[in-house]
């Protein structure tokens, strides 16, 4: 079985070839065998494409889907619930499931139309879909992307849609945090493939995407959104359902040093034009200088960047900030956000570096601002 206490990392926007290197590299193929029946769980929440920012890219999908065919796995269904508020078959048209299903023959099947069975979990009373505890190998595949009452949603949070709509109801009129973090008592997904190539800086339902290019890949829930949050400057203690998650034995946030194993980082994407990106970025990215910057990079500065002000950008900004190859060999005052702008009198180092480093330089930096511009330390 695969190690719980890794994490592995796959750039480029390439979602079926960066699906199929980190299931290879991880040693995955040894939790599937010929005739199991195996449901992958997407996030497709509503009717709209992953370029959105809003669901799990069909072609991550597909990626998966090939390993498995691979390994002789043929009994593959996509199993997924829209929320309360849209229809899942009009998500398998959107999001281009209907594409998948033609090409592989994987089954489609919409939970909310799926039996159910009560449970007993932490104390709550919960009403769940019985085919996801069915199948042999549950793989969850969630987008991680910004959430406008649980901060972020990941692997933990994507399980909801394994619920009927009235449970789905139900949970937010309880509270969001208890009963998403009981729910992970219940499912227990064997492996987790997070897309993060596109999500959301602010909501789950998409409209003001940044592109991440990468796809995370662990087995441990707590854990994979704990890396997840570092990508987009978000504190633990602000996750209320990862933290009860924690407690009730789910999984661990802790990230050391030899956790996260990434693979090449050959598929690292230019930055787009400004004028391509979501309007909340280019409200942003008047505070940046970038130059040759791979978005990958770049995205996590716009994360911080709006994390610093909790819901916008910063009411001011001492200097621009730089990053991008464009400035390697570069020595200057101001901030550098990245390796190749290591040579500025403060920096944030990474390659690429994390939205939560990131963050927490540029508070320090805000604050000396207002301090009248007192010289800062390194960072690095």
């Amino acid at each position: 079985m695969m190690d719980r206490d890794k994490i592995f990392v796959a750039y480029g926007s390439d979602g079926l070839e960066g699906a199929r290197r980190l299931l290879e590299a991880s040693g995955a193929a040894a939790l599937f065998e010929p005739g199991m029946r195996v449901g992958l769980k997407p996030n497709l929440v509503v009717a709209k494409p992953a370029s959105s920012g809003a669901t799990t890219s069909p072609q991550v999908v597909a990626g998966v889907v090939e390993f498995l065919r691979d390994l002789g796995v043929r009994d593959v269904t996509v199993m997924e619930g829209a929320w309360a508020g849209d229809s899942t078959v009009r998500a398998w048209q959107a999001c281009g499931y209907r594409e998948l299903e033609k090409k592989y023959g994987v089954r489609l099947q919409d939970l909310k139309s799926d039996k159910t069975r009560g449970v007993l979990a932490e104390g709550l009373r919960l009403e769940v879909c019985v085919s996801p505890l069915e199948v042999d190998r549950l793989v969850n595949m969630p987008v991680l992307k910004g959430h406008c009452q649980t901060m972020m949603t990941c692997a933990l949070k994507n399980l909801k849609g394994c619920l009927p709509d009235s449970e789905k109801r139900r949970f937010h009129s309880i509270g969001l945090h208890k009963p998403i973090a009981a729910l992970n008592t219940v499912f227990h997904p064997d492996l987790i493939l997070v897309d993060s190539l596109c999500g959301d800086i602010t909501f789950e339902e998409g409209g003001n995407p940044v592109e991440m290019n990468r796809l995370i890949l662990g087995t441990d829930p707590v854990k994979v959104d704990a890396y997840g949050a570092s990508l987009l400057g978000i504190p633990l203690s602000e996750i209320e359902h990862l933290t009860l998650a924690e407690r009730m034995g789910v999984g661990s946030s802790e990230i050391l040093p030899d956790t996260v194993t990434e693979l090449s980082r050959d598929g690292q994407q230019p930055l787009a034009k400004h004028g391509a990106l979501p309007r909340a970025a280019r409200h942003l990215a008047r505070h940046v200088d970038a130059r040759n910057a791979c978005s990958i990079c770049y995205a996590g500065l716009i994360h911080a960047l709006y994390r610093l002000d909790g819901q916008g950008a910063p009411r001011e900004a001492p200097n621009k900030i730089h990053i991008g190859q464009g400035f390697k060999g570069i020595r200057d005052k101001g901030v550098g956000v990245g390796d190749c702008a290591g040579g500025f009198e403060t920096r944030v180092r990474g390659c690429p570096p994390k939205a939560e480093d990131i963050l927490r330089v540029l508070r320090v930096l805000r604050g000396f601002h207002a301090a009248q511009g007192t010289p800062l330390t390194d960072s690095s």
